[in-house]
């Protein structure tokens, strides 16, 4: 697998005396524009994650009473990174794999799930302020990230690229200069494109001409509004984007620089990280992640062993 060039770094943004780093993969709030309709996987609406799992009362007795004493998680997620977390047709139940996976994890803790709909860029920041107690909308795990709060990681995905059928613009993911390019705001991807335009300016060459969206789903439609020529996100968001435009985009190389999702969480709630880490990998054991991943087409980025703020 090709490996990106620049290092992951994060993008910083401050609340107020408590910071809190914002920027990896995940999505903006709403955008200006229509992009193309999204849909739930073929087979019927989604389920909301639980099913019939069953509470692990060693892991429920982790939980901080704080958290614990009203029966739920309120979690912060951005709703325009389709398949990991959208709104369905009714444009008011959130769902998508992060959704059911969430809903599943609160279960094995004995406990219900609450998504609710932020831009992404306030998640993290939220979590600081007390508004969130989790945050999870496809979170890129990194250092900037890991000390300001925990995170338990839970998928691995890497950035893919999308052009229009056929790529008319002979655009060459290794050599972006002069191109109009796609990405969300706060996303790895921006960083990915700052460091191409390093290069190009090095080699005095034309800059790639960047367009960051606040939406993903905004990202989309320039892109099959051929006001930019190609387009970076997750791959799972690649991948789904493709299956929802009707045969206008295809992918561009494979995917690169894979690295692991995590459910963020504030660091001073004692053994609450350790319990989230357990249900995820109880979920693991028991063949419900396994199936909740195969219903959003993960299946490629599942991971065997969920781990607090891995490194490397």
């Amino acid at each position: 697998m090709t490996r990106r060039r620049p290092v992951r770094l994060a993008l910083i943004t401050f609340l107020a005396a408590g910071a809190v780093a914002v920027a990896g993969c995940g999505a903006g709030g709403s955008g200006a524009g229509s992009a193309p309709t999204q849909s739930p996987p073929a087979g019927g609406a989604p389920g909301d994650g639980a099913g019939a799992v069953t509470k692990d009362d060693a892991l429920a007795a982790l939980v901080p009473p704080n958290v614990a004493s009203d029966g739920k998680i309120v979690v912060g997620a951005d709703t325009s990174y389709p398949p990991n977390e959208f709104t369905d047709t009714d444009g008011q139940t959130i769902i998508g794999m992060d959704v059911e996976l969430g809903k599943a994890i609160a279960a094995k803790l004995g406990l219900t799930a609450e998504f609710q709909n932020s831009a992404f860029g306030g998640i993290l920041p939220g979590i600081a302020a007390g508004k969130y107690e989790w945050g999870m909308s496809s979170f890129t795990i990194n250092a900037e990230r890991t000390r300001s709060v925990d995170m338990v990681s839970y998928f691995n995905a890497g950035t893919k690229a999308a052009v229009a059928k056929g790529n008319p613009d002979a655009v060459n993911l290794d050599d972006l200069c002069g191109k109009a390019v796609g990405v969300q705001n706060d996303t790895v991807q921006v960083e990915d494109l700052t460091a191409r335009n390093q290069k190009c300016q090095a080699e005095g060459r034309p800059a790639i001409a960047v367009t960051s969206l606040q939406a993903q789903t905004d990202v989309t439609l320039a892109l099959t509004a051929k006001r930019v020529v190609a387009m970076l996100a997750d791959a799972p968001v690649i991948n789904y984007a493709i299956s929802q435009t009707g045969g206008q985009l295809e992918t561009l190389g494979e995917q690169y620089e894979a690295a692991p999702y995590g459910i963020a969480m504030r660091k001073d709630q004692g053994d609450f990280a350790k319990a989230v880490q357990g249900a995820v990998q109880a979920l693991i054991a028991d063949g419900t992640y396994g199936r909740i991943l195969a219903k959003w087409n993960g299946t490629d980025s599942a991971i065997t062993t969920s781990q607090i703020n891995p490194t490397g």
